[in-house]
């Protein structure tokens, strides 16, 4: 069974909607790091249309430029994309593909796939809420920047039911950025509500 795993970007105001205003002045060699275990031991990259569109757009012309990042870029472009999608233009891209059906009963399939063991989810906002909402998800990696975005999409929109997450691990990088990692995690127990003295 494949463990699905979320990367996020994230303002302290819950923004996911990346602003490069808000963004690359914390991005240093620490969060690359960070963004770097995520992607280790990928087998399959799940993308929404607008994500996967932005890594398109920019990842082969860096790969070809061969500078520093071509490295990174040439491991997209050699991973498994699956990406969601109902548009019916050619993807473009090497070792891509459209999501065939409903997300929830795919991405079930592809968790159950022998020989896949983690798929990651970059971005894609609202493939991430799906996978929530269906318990799909394994992990949560959140990239905490120390800046209110104000405006932007945010990842845990108006809704029911609540997710109740379990902290895996953390670390605070000089720039202020917080990593945070969660698990889905069981609702906790009701309390006693009976004041002390009033019951036996």
């Amino acid at each position: 069974m494949a463990t699905i795993v979320s990367t996020l970007f994230m303002s302290l105001d819950g923004v996911v909607e990346i602003d490069p205003t808000w963004h690359f002045p914390y991005f240093d060699e620490h969060m690359g790091a960070a963004v770097d275990e995520d992607y280790a031991g990928v087998d399959a990259l799940l993308l929404g249309r607008v994500t996967y569109d932005s890594f398109a757009g920019a990842w082969p012309g860096r790969e070809d430029a061969g500078e520093e990042d071509a490295e990174f870029a040439q491991r997209l472009g050699d991973l498994r994309k699956v990406v969601a999608t109902r548009g019916k233009a050619d993807l473009g891209w090497r070792n891509v593909e459209k999501l065939e059906g409903d997300l929830v009963e795919a991405v079930t399939a592809i968790k159950e796939t022998p020989g896949i063991g983690k798929v990651l989810v970059a971005g894609s906002i609202s493939v991430v809420r799906q996978l929530l909402a269906a318990g799909l998800l394994d992990e949560l990696s959140l990239l905490v920047h120390p800046v209110a975005a104000r405006s932007g999409e945010r990842l845990f929109d108006e809704g029911m039911p609540m997710y109740p997450l379990h902290l895996l691990r953390s670390e605070v990088f000089p720039t202020g950025v917080v990593h945070l990692v969660y698990a889905p995690a069981a609702r906790p127990g009701a309390r006693a509500t009976n004041p002390p003295g009033t019951g036996d």
